[in-house]
């Protein structure tokens, strides 16, 4: 899955929730040598994935369940991201608090749970010696999870309190929210329709019962499945994966994910008056591909040569050469179901979001006429390269790669092959995909500008 856009400007405001993991791949053609790791399954359903890497005295635990705000319904939003927090207030062996403390007294320091729309994933990196550890912590709080009514009324507050700071007192994003659920997808796509932070109006609603239905329903063995990836014990490892996990009791299988007519309100636009910005700045998102598609290549380079860094032809017009603006963002954002190719551009002083997208306009225009350059295309294709071999250095790095592919393409050994179809694209590839989605019927667009001061 490709995260230019989310992982350079839309994570870094904290608005999705989490990383939705690297989507990197890698091939031996490439420069990058294979990745050796082996797959089986629990009685129960739980799918494991096995990394060795003896490089380094570490093992990294990477439990991902497939839940995520698409399973959401409406009325009931944001308890996937709730459970992110709940997941640490203890469970049937460990009290409230003692998660984080038991990891950091073995050692770690690299540990965390995260929420996408389309996935949960907790992890903890430690000493190769205490992977039996970080087993059996995860193990406890799928078994037996504390969801009580003191816990879901703290958690509730702690949500409330990220979303008042991340949020609602953010510049530009209530904007980006929008932008990336209900402008773009709207009542028609509700699973990717809403934000991963979810309503404060549902959650409030929520009644500890529905909140221990939904653990059920989601946070079983057989909808999870766990990479073990770095130095450690092939035979060991199994032994204790059979001890914790073995027993654990899965569930019935949890209903599909449904979005019917994604797009369906495009084109769209509106003004959105920020009580946090202080200079205007203006957003589009066009309606894209799922990760994987065979268009999601073309269109994640496109995505780099157009607004992808400092040399993007963007960045070298709005902000190097006429100033128009302080910073423009761009790229996919790429699910596992239809996803978005979106720009954000901060207006410099003296401009409008309407001039920023005159000119963002004629830029995208002319790729969709004249095409890029091949050296264009390269810098993209190398760009790429690097991000893969740079993401796929660490133990934790490598267990969130294939668990990616485990997930989104179902057969976590397209890893090994996915980056041969980044250098297979061509520039003719580049400006068909620019053709065919980059259509100004094919997107929604919003002007933001400072609201007026009271």
């Amino acid at each position: 899955m490709t995260r230019s856009l989310a992982k350079g400007s839309l994570l870094a405001l904290g608005l999705l929730g989490a990383a939705a993991g690297t989507a990197a791949a890698q091939q031996r053609a490439s420069g990058v040598g294979d990745i050796p790791f082996q797959t089986y399954q629990l009685s129960n359903g739980l799918k494991v994935i096995l990394i060795p890497d003896h490089s380094a005295p570490v093992t990294a635990v990477d439990l991902w369940y497939n839940v995520g705000s698409r399973n959401e319904v409406q009325g009931r939003t944001g308890f996937a991201h709730l459970f992110e927090h709940m997941m640490f207030e203890g469970s049937a062996n460990v009290p409230k608090g003692q998660h984080m403390a038991l990891l950091q007294q073995a050692g770690s320091s690299n540990f965390n749970g995260t929420t996408s729309e389309d996935r949960t994933n907790y992890y903890e990196v430690v000493p190769s010696n205490r992977v039996n550890l970080a087993l059996w912590l995860e193990a406890d709080r799928m078994r037996a999870l504390n969801v009580s009514e003191a816990n879901l009324t703290n958690q509730r507050s702690v949500v409330k309190e990220e979303k008042r700071m991340r949020v609602d007192n953010a510049p530009y994003a209530n904007s980006l929210r929008s932008l990336l659920s209900d402008a773009s997808y709207g009542q028609s796509c509700f699973s990717y329709g809403h934000t991963t932070i979810g309503s404060m109006e549902d959650l409030d609603s929520a009644s500890l019962g529905d909140v221990q239905a939904f653990f059920k329903q989601y946070y079983a063995p057989n909808n999870a499945t766990l990479a073990i990836s770095g130095d450690f014990d092939d035979a060991q490892v199994r032994q204790l994966v059979q001890q914790y996990f073995g027993d654990i009791p899965s569930v019935p299988t949890p209903p599909a994910v449904t979005c019917e007519r994604p797009f369906a309100q495009f084109p769209s636009t509106k003004t959105v008056q920020d009580p946090n910005a202080t200079l205007p700045a203006f957003l589009e998102a066009y309606g894209a591909v799922a990760s994987g598609s065979p268009d999601s290549y073309a269109l994640e380079l496109l995505g780099t040569v157009l607004a992808g860094g400092q040399s993007s032809r963007l960045n070298q017009r709005l902000v190097k050469t006429e100033k128009a603006a302080t910073f423009v963002l761009g790229g996919t954002l790429l699910r596992r179901g239809p996803g978005l190719f979106a720009v954000y551009a901060g207006a410099n002083q003296g401009y409008t979001p309407q001039q920023l997208q005159a000119i963002i306009d004629q830029e995208v225009e002319k790729i969709r006429n004249e095409g890029i350059t091949p050296a264009e295309l390269q810098l993209a294709k190398n760009q790429k390269r690097a991000e893969t071999i740079r993401s796929l250095q660490t133990a934790i790095g490598r267990a969130e790669a294939i668990q990616e592919f485990a997930l989104f393409r179902g057969d976590p050994s397209q890893i090994r092959t996915d980056l041969d179809k980044y250098m297979a694209v061509t520039t003719a590839d580049v400006q068909r995909v620019a053709r065919q989605y980059l259509n100004p019927n094919n997107r929604s667009v919003i002007y933001t500008v400072p609201a007026p001061k009271s």
